[in-house]
């Protein structure tokens, strides 16, 4: 049946998907995901972007003449021409300033490399975890515009992509905070026209070593630009200070820069106290410090000194705020997480972050977000220990778990509004600061924001013994990082949440973590182990009655199925899990359920079943309003509708999906259906268009870099030309797209042995028969493991060529 007689479907996703079709090419041949429709991810991820990542530049910067000459010098001269590529490692104690240097300085010379700077703080001396090497380039490789779906999972080929994208790009990169220097290889460019600036307490010699780096070490400010930086940031608040008094307070803070600026900004707040009564003060909490502590150094002492001194100035509400967040779990925060840790409003806590930031306890590094010097956020996890009772202390916790939790679950919502929600049990009530969004972009972006938080969040939950959060975070936050491929957030997460759900022993959070788990690895390509994760959610939800999850595992067993060209089975799995969904009256996975059951039928080339079901899918989508999952269905269907021979309705049928995909702007979605159309415009003899079909799909996957799907439409492009009686041109697409499936060592064989077929084809048509041989040999090698029907004809195709 034609689309036209179809009832007609709503005009607009009421969701506001701006979504797109992701995955592996495994993921296009079956269009089918875990849940039982086609892989979208919610945002369309520009290609070719320039990045610029540099915090702001420092505020009153003064005085490292030495130091700024020495890093002019790096251009000047050209010396890192010397290595592969310029690196440049900043090293000193902890709070002299090296950020604060290397910024200023990377600012002033910016426009030296116009291809875009990175900026990463690697977290080397945090209290939690540092950054890793596959974090750090995850980053970067989203930031230069790589899909998530195309950065691959190991270490060594995310570092290999990286340095293919930057090579001839004038880059600058800033690698902050340092620890090690396994932190900082995999990150290094493999060309000269990037420069590398690094900042670490350590020296790194490995880098000097094998990689040619160059080192400054930052001193403490001598004392005149230590007494110059007192000056300056007090200018105008006092001009009458006696040197020999600024001399001291330069002497009590050990000169460092982080320890000055703080002991400067409580000066300005006081400008009729004299300072030598400031002065006073600070000794006699250092003299408190010396009482306290047996530690021998003196510039730990001066920096812990200033910092209470600084401290105890605080009012009350401010103080309070300043302990807590040194509880907070990743490295930066919002107002709203800092309200939610605190439990007090929005509008107090932006009053206490403004006291924080003005007494240079706190810095806002950029519009509404905020973070803590490492040296004070130890200090402040320090005083929130002395200064609040264990209760206390979890009640902040568990009120930030609670935000990032219920913030999440809406990010979800609104990222994927038709996926199904995880319960959240009730006893953890919505905080009233819980963030909100309009759409799929804007719920992306916190999770962008969020997402080393987010990671920390878990690990805190876990560690505190706070498991219910440990699981409901990964749980809610599977949906991003399934939609997104973000392979490494989704199988830690998902590892720690199972774990979570064990130690509570609450058997319908481990089926979930299970579930997740088994997606994750599906994606993957580790079908061993998704299935046996499947496996073991399915028992769980069997022992509970959990029906809806048991017709959910079923599925995803379905799916693993048809991964595996299995289609009997798959199609064993749907229709039990179909018959589940109609107990339940559950019409939108009954929707999801008959696509995949009718896209099976058509793999198993029962094309009649394959069109009656699928044009009960399209019905039952419309009445569902789910746009995803109808586009899908129609373009199987217009699949079985062309090998039927009725290619008029297949043209119908193929031209109404397309039409989903343009209006909601779904340019992959797009891409891969017009490749569909384009084996229609053959059917009917339309070749020239075919071609042009073929063109703008291999076009747009570029564009987009999905290598998979460009090599599908390659050869694609390849069919055409030998209907044209083109088969030299022919070959040559043929064997772009075999190069690719190599390279990228394709997870379905059936697109490789195609292609081998193909241009065995081509050739033995261009009377090249002995050269035409082997690739008919490697198909069917390849094809040896595969018995589905379609396997078997292309069997058959190529053992009468053999025969010949």
């Amino acid at each position: 049946m034609a689309p036209s007689e179809l009832p007609d479907r709503a005009e607009s996703d009421r969701h506001g998907h701006h979504s797109e079709l992701s995955g592996s090419a495994s993921e296009v041949v079956q269009a089918r995901d875990i849940r039982g429709g086609v892989h979208f991810h919610g945002i369309d991820v520009a290609a070719g972007m320039t990045p610029r990542q540099l915090p702001s530049d420092v505020g009153a910067f003064v005085n490292r003449t030495k130091e700024l000459t020495q890093l002019d010098g790096i251009l000047a001269d050209e010396r890192a021409e010397a290595s592969p590529v310029g690196i440049y490692v900043v090293t000193g104690t902890a709070g002299v300033g090296k950020t604060s240097l290397v910024l200023h300085w990377a600012h002033g010379i910016r426009h030296r490399f116009p291809d875009g700077q990175f900026y990463l703080n690697l977290c080397g001396y945090d209290p939690g975890p540092p950054v890793k090497p596959e974090q750090a380039l995850d980053r970067f490789l989203r930031a230069l515009g790589m899909p998530p779906s195309s950065i691959p999972m190991d270490l060594d080929d995310k570092s290999a992509l990286y340095r293919s994208l930057v090579a001839g790009r004038r880059l600058l990169v800033v690698l902050d905070n340092a620890a090690t220097v396994k932190q900082v290889r995999p990150l290094l460019p493999g060309t000269a026209d990037c420069l590398v600036l690094v900042t670490s307490r350590s020296r790194l010699s490995g880098l000097v070593a094998r990689n040619g780096a160059q080192r400054l070490s930052v001193d403490v400010l001598p004392e005149a630009e230590a007494v110059n930086l007192l000056r300056t940031v007090t200018a105008d608040y006092r001009d009458s200070d006696a040197p020999e008094e600024l001399v001291e307070l330069a002497r009590l803070c050990a000169r460092l820069p982080l320890a000055l600026r703080i002991a400067a900004e409580r000066a300005s707040s006081r400008p009729l106290m004299p300072l030598s009564d400031l002065i006073t003060e600070l000794r006699d909490e250092s003299s408190l410090w010396d009482a306290l502590t047996a530690d021998d150094d003196d510039e730990a002492d001066a920096v812990r000194t200033v910092f209470a001194w600084s401290y105890r100035a605080l009012p009350a509400d401010a103080a309070r705020m300043f302990r807590l967040l040194g509880l907070h779990p990743g490295p930066d925060f919002g107002i709203s997480a800092a309200a939610a840790i605190t439990g007090v409003g929005p509008p107090r806590t932006r009053q206490a972050l403004d006291v924080l930031v003005g007494a240079h306890m706190l810095e806002q590094y950029a519009p509404r977000r905020y973070r803590l010097h490492d040296l004070l956020r130890a200090y402040a996890a320090d005083q929130a220990l002395q200064h609040e009772t264990p209760q206390s202390l979890r009640s902040a916790l568990r009120r930030v778990l609670s935000w990032y939790l219920w913030t999440a679950a809406n990010a979800a919502i609104a990222f994927a509004p038709s996926e199904r929600r995880v319960s959240i049990d009730a006893y953890e009530e919505q905080p009233a600061v819980a963030s909100e969004f309009a759409g799929p972009s804007e719920a992306y972006d916190w999770y962008e924001e969020e997402r080393e938080n987010l990671a920390a969040a878990i690990r805190a939950a876990s560690d505190a013994g706070l498991h219910e959060f440990g699981w409901q975070l990964p749980a809610v936050l599977s949906v991003i990082h399934g939609r997104q491929h973000l392979f490494d957030e989704w199988i830690g997460a998902g590892e720690t949440g199972l774990a979570s759900a064990r130690r509570v022993e609450n058997r319908y959070g481990e089926a979930q973590m299970l579930e997740s788990l088994g997606q994750a690895y599906t994606e993957a390509q580790q079908l061993d182990r998704a299935e046996e994760l499947h496996r073991n959610a399915l028992a769980i939800r069997r022992e509970i009655s959990d029906r809806q999850g048991q017709a959910m595992s079923i599925n995803a067993l379905g799916i693993l199925a048809s991964h595996r060209h299995r289609y009997t089975e798959a199609l064993a799995d749907y229709e039990e899990s179909i018959a589940i969904a109609r107990e339940l009256g559950d019409r939108d996975w009954e929707a999801l359920l008959l696509g995949n059951l009718g896209m099976t039928y058509y793999d198993l080339t029962l094309l009649e079943s394959a069109a009656d079901t699928l044009h009960t899918a399209v019905m039952l989508c419309r009445e569902v309003n789910d746009r995803r999952s109808e586009g899908n269905a129609l373009c199987y269907l217009a699949m079985a509708q062309r090998e039927m021979g009725r290619t008029d309705e297949a043209m119908d049928t193929i031209q109404t999906a397309l039409a989903i995909a343009r209006e909601d702007d779904h340019h992959a979605f797009e891409a891969f259906w017009l490749q569909e159309l384009a084996r229609v415009e053959r059917a009917l003899g339309r070749t020239s268009e075919a071609l042009a079909s073929y063109q703008h799909a291999a076009a747009t996957h570029r564009r987009l870099r999905d290598r998979a799907r460009e090599a599908m439409a390659l050869d694609g492009t390849g069919e055409t030309y030998q209907e044209l009686g083109r088969p030299d041109e022919a070959a040559k697409f043929h064997r772009l797209a075999i190069n690719t499936y190599r390279e990228l060592d394709i997870a379905d064989r059936m697109l490789l042995a195609t292609a081998l077929a193909n241009l065995a084809a081509s050739l033995q048509e261009d009377r090249n028969s002995d050269e035409a041989r082997p690739h008919w040999e490697e198909a069917a090698a390849v094809l040896a493991e595969l018995d589905d029907p379609r396997a078997v004809l292309l069997r058959h195709r190529i053992d009468e060529a053999l025969e010949r």
